[in-house]
C-alpha cells in the first residue's frame, strides 16, 4: 500500500451540494446526524446553500468541514489509510480529526464557534470602517472601506514579507503564503489600497481584492478569540496518532498540547503553506497526497512545489471510487 498524505482545503473551496453525493456511505449519514445535533441546524441545508450565503464564514466553515470529514470518511469506507496529513487554515480542523487530536464532534464544536467568533470580529471591523450591517450584510461603503485580503501574484513571499517590514504601512499583514508565486496580504481597506499600488509598481503582476468576510490570519483578528479560546479549552486533545503539519509553523505537531496552543495562534498568525508543503514533500516515503475535500485549489498550489509527488482530488464519490493507487 503506498504511503498518503491527506490535504484538507480551507474556505473559498466550497460549493453547493459539495458532500451530499457521499450520504449513500452509512458512515457519513452518522457523520451528518452529528454534525447536525452540535450546530443545531440540518448540515444538508447548510450544504445545499447559495454561493452567497456559503461565503459567510460562520457558514462556510461547518459546512466545508462536514465535506472534508465526509470524504474522508468514504475513503475510509474504501479501505484508504493516510500516513499523514495536513490541513489549508480551517482545513487543518478536519486534519486535526484525520490524526485523532480531536473527536469529530469536537471538530463541530470548534468550527461552530470559531465561525460564529470570526464572523463577529469581521463584521464589527467593518462596521467600525463604515459599513452598516442590515440583516447580517455590510452596506453602504462596505467595498471602499471594510478591511478584507488581497492576493499578491507574481512576487515570492520572501520579496512580500521584506517589503511589509520595509514600507512599515499601518495594519498590512501577510496571511496566507500559498505558493511561490502568490501571497494573501490582510488589511485596513487603507492599508490595502496602499500596498496593491506598491506591489504592482515593485513588479507584481496582478493585486486581487477578494471577496472574503475578513483579513483573516492577522492580528486584526484577534477579538476573535475572546468566544473562542473559553471553547476551546473545554476541548480535549491528544497526541496525534498520524504525523500531522501545522500551518503556524509549516513543520510537524509533536503533541496535543501543542496542536491546542497552535490552534489558537491560527487565527491571527499567516498560514506557512509553502514551508508546509516542503515539510511533507521531505517526509521520508510519501508516495501520494490526496486533496480531500471539496474543489482542486491544493492541487493548484502543489503544482507550484518542485515536489514530484502527485495530488489527486478525492472530494467526490466519483473522485474517490476512480482513485487508482
Amino acid at each position: 500500500m503506498k504511503k498518503l498524505v491527506y490535504l484538507f482545503p480551507g474556505q473559498g473551496a466550497q460549493y453547493s451540494g459539495m458532500a451530499m453525493d457521499l450520504l449513500e456511505s452509512d458512515s457519513v449519514k452518522t457523520l451528518f446526524e452529528t454534525a447536525s445535533d452540535i450546530l443545531g441546524k440540518d448540515i444538508k441545508e447548510l450544504l445545499n446553500s447559495d454561493a452567497d450565503t456559503l461565503k459567510r464564514t460562520d457558514i462556510s466553515q461547518p459546512a466545508i468541514t462536514t465535506a472534508n470529514l465526509a470524504a474522508m470518511f468514504y475513503l475510509s469506507d474504501k479501505g484508504f489509510t493516510p500516513s499523514a496529513c495536513a490541513g489549508f487554515s480551517l482545513g487543518e480542523y478536519a486534519a486535526l480529526v484525520c490524526a485523532n487530536i480531536i473527536s469529530a464532534a469536537d471538530c463541530f464544536r470548534l468550527v461552530k464557534i470559531r465561525g460564529e467568533a470570526m464572523q463577529k470580529t469581521a463584521d464589527k471591523l467593518r462596521s467600525a470602517a463604515g459599513g452598516d450591517i442590515v440583516n447580517n450584510e455590510v452596506v453602504n461603503s462596505e467595498a471602499i472601506t471594510a478591511p478584507g485580503m488581497s492576493a499578491i501574484v507574481g512576487l515570492t513571499p520572501g520579496t512580500v514579507e521584506e517589503l511589509i517590514v520595509q514600507w512599515k504601512i499601518k495594519d498590512l499583514y501577510a496571511a496566507n503564503i500559498n505558493s511561490q508565486k502568490q501571497v494573501v496580504v490582510a488589511g485596513t481597506a487603507a492599508a490595502l489600497t496602499e500596498a496593491e499600488n506598491r506591489f504592482k509598481e515593485a513588479g507584481a503582476k496582478r493585486a486581487i481584492r477578494l471577496p472574503v468576510a475578513g483579513p483573516f490570519h492577522s492580528p486584526l483578528m484577534t477579538d476573535a478569540l475572546e468566544d473562542f479560546v473559553p471553547v476551546l479549552e473545554t476541548i480535549t486533545f491528544n497526541d496525534p496518532s498520524i504525523t500531522i503539519f501545522s500551518n503556524v509553523t509549516g513543520k510537524k505537531i509533536s503533541s496535543g498540547a501543542e496542536a491546542k496552543k497552535l490552534a489558537v495562534q491560527q487565527i491571527t498568525n499567516p498560514v506557512r503553506w509553502v514551508e508546509e508543503e516542503a515539510s511533507i514533500a521531505a517526509e521520508n516515503g510519501i508516495d501520494v497526497c490526496l486533496e480531500v475535500g471539496p474543489g482542486k485549489v491544493l492541487q493548484g498550489l502543489w503544482k507550484d512545489t518542485d515536489s514530484q509527488i502527485p495530488v489527486f482530488t478525492a472530494g467526490t464519490m466519483e473522485d474517490i471510487n476512480n482513485l487508482q493507487l
